[in-house]
């Protein structure tokens, strides 16, 4: 009898334990440095405010890395709850079919409030299909914008407080700054983002067919990124590299430690890298819009979306689910928004947060930091709306072989753009097979 009282109530305690055990949601992502601090941060705060979820962020190697690793551990089975996707991984991500469930549907079915319309249009648009389903959840939108060094600027005899709003500007502050005995008058990161994609839509210039391939048919997309403008803008770029008044640095992201260490005086890079610059630059700086070629026509027009999106992986329990939506119903609150934005310089993906911010003075006292968002909720054009190709990580490896070869003097322009199209293409029109089988 006392044998049966005991197993009685060591069952009772573990039901109750059951009852009150906490779901784990294992979360991969990309972010380094400060905005892995951020990443960590939210986390514990949502951790936090409530006992039935945990949320386990995980670094899985920049965006390629973690998106290929994801692939290969939903094939076997181990595929995280949610996974950052950088923004050219999105056509990709859409085109496999059964790996993820849309974001719209799951906060659905765990009965939680999500509005797309809250969020600002470019954002939420880029990450919605032509039927309307919004597929991944926005979280860590940028644009890019222009950053330089003010002392450098005063050193060199140019006005710090107004940044070249041209590119005969960009070329001419470069020049002066050579002459000052600067190293590196300036640098790029991102370049296929920064110089061809935001580049031809900050031009509102077409950089895909298929409007960039966001239109119904964007797996027919084909690049246009060697029009008389484009050839025009590398080669320049090539001249300054020539005359080292252009230091490239490396691809991706690499070359920003250059500006925050004060070693380049300009800097064409995301958004996001405002929070890196806040914390690290020793030297006064500045925010700006991207330069542009004043003679043509429409110009600037809006710059893309950049950075990543949250994407929730398919074969979860109901309850993982529940506790993804969760998640995002936090990530969604406009003080959390708001917050995340004047971190890290990433979009306010919501107009309350971009309201809220306004509204505590941050712009105020911080200048420049609005300028990723008035950057993108200009009216947009179908050059400008985004883009959204398929085996785009690919081909942004294709467009740095190609760039980097201008920038050591071995290819012209119009030879690096060409070769880009066509190399890019054949992975076009690769995709479209996948496609449609």
């Amino acid at each position: 009898m006392q044998f049966k009282q005991l197993a009685l109530a060591a069952a009772v305690a573990a039901t109750a334990f059951s009852a009150q055990a906490t779901t784990e949601i294992q979360w991969w992502h990309s972010m380094t440095a400060v905005n892995n601090e951020w990443v960590n941060d939210l986390a514990k705060q949502f951790n936090e405010s409530q006992k039935d979820y945990k949320i386990v962020p995980t670094f899985k190697g920049v965006y390629d890395e973690s998106m290929t690793a994801a692939i290969a551990a939903f094939r076997s089975g181990n595929a995280p709850d949610i996974l950052q996707v950088f923004e050219v991984g999105t056509a990709t991500m859409m085109a496999s079919k059964g790996a993820t469930i849309p974001v719209g549907k799951v906060m659905a079915d765990a009965g939680v409030s999500f509005d797309p319309k809250a969020y600002i249009p470019a954002v939420a648009g880029y990450y919605t299909a032509p039927n309307g389903q919004m597929l991944s959840f926005p979280f860590n939108s940028s644009t890019t914008i222009f950053y330089y060094n003010k002392d450098a600027f005063k050193k060199a005899g140019l006005n710090p407080d107004v940044a070249p709003k041209t590119w005969p500007e960009v070329f001419a502050a470069a020049k002066k700054l050579k002459e000052s005995g600067h190293s590196c008058p300036m640098t790029l990161a991102w370049q296929g983002w920064t110089q061809l994609e935001s580049f031809s839509t900050w031009h509102n210039v077409e950089f895909a067919t298929e409007h960039n391939g966001l239109s119904a048919n964007g797996y027919k997309a084909r690049l246009k990124i060697n029009s008389p403008l484009h050839v025009k803008h590398i080669d320049n770029l090539g001249a300054a590299a020539k005359a080292g008044e252009f230091v490239y640095k490396g691809r991706a992201s690499t070359a920003q430690a250059s500006f925050t260490a004060g070693e380049c005086a300009m800097i064409q890079t995301s958004s996001g890298f405002y929070g890196d610059v806040a914390k690290n630059a020793k030297f006064s700086y500045g925010l700006a819009p991207l330069p542009y070629y004043p003679d043509v026509k429409g110009a600037p027009q809006n710059t893309v979306i950049g950075g990543a999106s949250l994407w929730v992986m398919a074969g979860k329990s109901p309850e993982r689910y529940k506790g993804v939506a969760k998640f995002f119903e936090f990530l969604s609150q406009t003080k959390v928004q708001a917050a995340s934005h004047q971190r890290t310089g990433y979009l306010p993906v919501t107009m309350a947060a971009y309201d809220l911010t306004e509204k505590s003075g941050f712009y105020a006292k911080h200048p420049g930091t609005d300028t990723a968002v008035t950057q993108m909720i200009r009216k947009v054009t179908d050059n400008s709306r985004g883009i959204r190709l398929g085996n785009y990580v690919q081909i942004r490896t294709i467009e740095d072989e190609e760039l980097e070869q201008v920038w050591a003097g071995k290819k012209t322009g119009k030879q690096a753009l060409d070769s880009i199209v066509s190399r890019g293409n054949e992975l076009l029109a690769r995709f479209e097979r996948s496609y449609k089988n």
